[in-house]
């Protein structure tokens, strides 16, 4: 499999930072320590805890802001409990899964006539998000592909598009079945700006459904202290959302949100019109990945896709009876 630079380069930056902060803390406790022990664990403990902290105010902001604009407000009770999880699963995904662990977990293989599953990630992440799904679905004989989208950084979400096309054709060609698309966050716009640029014959042949976990469809309260792309391309009443439209309506849309959210808030801004929503309370943002409810779902969706009849095998044009190979997936 290919590496992905940008998007590693720009994880293992962080890493660096956070190993800086490390290191910072503990030069800290050893200077301090012989003065004054209090004042030494105190500084360590706060350069220790300074992703908490960052996370711990968008819990804040966005409290404020759903207080501001009449939407679901969490308790104070729930919002910390779903603090100290993001937390801790920010710590195991950015700290570890993310820039070490990218390839680690193979796609699932294709099994011809079968529907496939697409896992597209969010921002500044890859594919390594989804690594316990991955897991999840090869253990359920289910074909699974998981995409690393570039370029990460520094371009429109619209250059993503053709990572994500080039994976969704090489689903389709190998199974001859339109897949289910789960998105995370960002990457559910990447979904949305493929099946803007495809027409309606090509849609039919390479989504069947289209799940989407906090993605802003319209725009995140956060992007307006972002300067550059594609982050900036979220803001809400942004150009590029504007000119994005709303999503065809050939293809079905199921879209989760939760009221605990730190990312994309308020929730309903992580829903679309007359589209199926499923709304949470008690999940921040990269928890909703690894949701119960939310796995539940997408078995359950899976199910009922593979289940119905193949629209003859329409996918990329394969028919039933080829014996064509099945493609690398990936």
């Amino acid at each position: 499999m290919q590496a992905h630079p940008l998007v590693n380069a720009r994880i293992l930056q962080g890493v660096v930072l956070a190993t800086v902060a490390l290191s910072l803390s503990l030069g800290w406790l050893l200077l301090c320590w012989p003065q004054s022990p209090a004042l030494a664990l105190a500084g360590a403990a706060l350069g220790l805890a300074w992703p908490g902290l960052q996370l711990g105010l968008q819990m804040l902001m966005m409290r404020r802001v759903a207080r501001a604009t009449g939407a679901l407000v969490p308790a104070w009770s729930v919002l910390a409990a779903a603090w100290a999880a993001e937390w801790k699963l920010a710590l195991q995904v950015f700290g570890w899964r993310l820039p070490f662990r990218a390839d680690a977990e193979a796609d699932g293989v294709p099994e011809r006539g079968r529907v496939g599953v697409v896992l597209v990630h969010g921002f500044f992440c890859n594919r390594a998000v989804w690594a316990p799904w991955l897991r999840g679905l090869k253990a359920r004989g289910i074909a699974c592909t998981a995409v690393t989208l570039e370029p990460a950084h520094g371009a429109a979400m619209d250059a993503m598009v053709p990572d994500l096309d080039a994976c969704v054709r090489r689903m389709a060609q190998a199974t001859g079945r339109a897949p289910l698309i789960v998105a995370h966050s960002m990457g559910g716009l990447v979904v949305r700006a493929w099946l803007r640029d495809l027409d309606g014959a090509q849609r039919r042949r390479l989504a069947a459904h289209v799940v989407t976990l906090a993605t802003p469809h319209g725009g995140t309260w956060m992007a307006r202290f972002a300067h550059g792309l594609p982050a900036r391309d979220m803001r809400p009443q942004g150009d590029w959302l504007r000119r994005l439209g709303p999503p065809p309506g050939d293809v079905p849309f199921s879209c989760w949100w939760s009221a605990c959210d730190n990312i994309v808030f308020p929730g309903t801004l992580a829903t679309l019109p007359g589209r199926e929503a499923h709304g949470l309370d008690d999940v921040a943002h990269v928890q909703l990945v690894f949701d119960e409810r939310v796995w539940q779902h997408c078995l359950q969706l899976h199910a009922r896709l593979d289940a119905a009849a193949p629209d003859a095998y329409t996918a990329m044009g394969v028919s039933p009876g080829s014996s064509a190979s099945a493609a690398t997936v990936g």
